[in-house]
């Protein structure tokens, strides 16, 4: 069971295990946001209801300079799983300027493909084909870039996951406000 972590501005900043979520809990680093109806964790002094979100107590600056590892999943995630050349469904990675010709393994230099426009391409260049880059490649944003790894969130945090991609802007932060201030009945 995995467990989404909330920076104190309601900014979704990790997925952890539910074990580190229990100790980060017990520990008084963040608190629950949201449970599972599952049954509740007890001790022989505490119960605790199983944290599905949880939010930090203080504010952790996100770590900025950190990269992300470049990965042929990276590189189609990046690019939408869209081709760079044609726009169709891309399965496969290609590099720009071709390795035989010196091309390397960089986030500028690899982009998703369609194994049809992989194929044509072969060792050559865009230029050499014709063929205009739809976007220019270049690195992923570290924000919540890693968290896409997650292909299909899970339904209950949905309210928490804001714009790039899930949730809606200032309204999902709005409900993530109202669920926090709302005193559990």
């Amino acid at each position: 069971m995995k467990t989404l972590v909330l920076n104190a501005g309601y900014e979704p900043m990790s997925v952890v295990s539910f074990k580190r979520a229990v100790v980060l809990v017990l520990t008084g680093k963040a608190a629950v946001l949201q449970s599972d109806d599952a049954i509740p964790i007890r001790s022989a002094s505490v119960e605790l209801d199983r944290p599905s979100v949880i939010i930090l107590t203080r504010y952790v600056k996100p770590p900025r300079s950190r990269r992300v590892m470049l990965s042929r999943r990276g590189v189609l995630r990046r690019d939408g799983h869209l081709c760079a050349y044609c726009g169709g469904h891309a399965t496969t990675i290609d590099h720009v300027l071709p390795r035989s010709r010196g091309g390397r393994n960089t986030w500028t230099n690899l982009v998703a493909c369609c194994r049809s426009c992989n194929g044509r391409k072969g060792d050559r260049t865009p230029e050499e084909m014709g063929w205009a880059l739809r976007f220019a490649p270049s690195p992923p944003r570290v924000g919540r870039f890693w968290l896409r790894e997650i292909e299909e969130p899970v339904e209950e945090w949905r309210p928490f996951l804001v714009a790039d991609g899930w949730g809606s802007g200032t309204a999902a932060v709005t409900t993530a406000s109202a669920a926090v201030a709302a005193p559990a009945a």
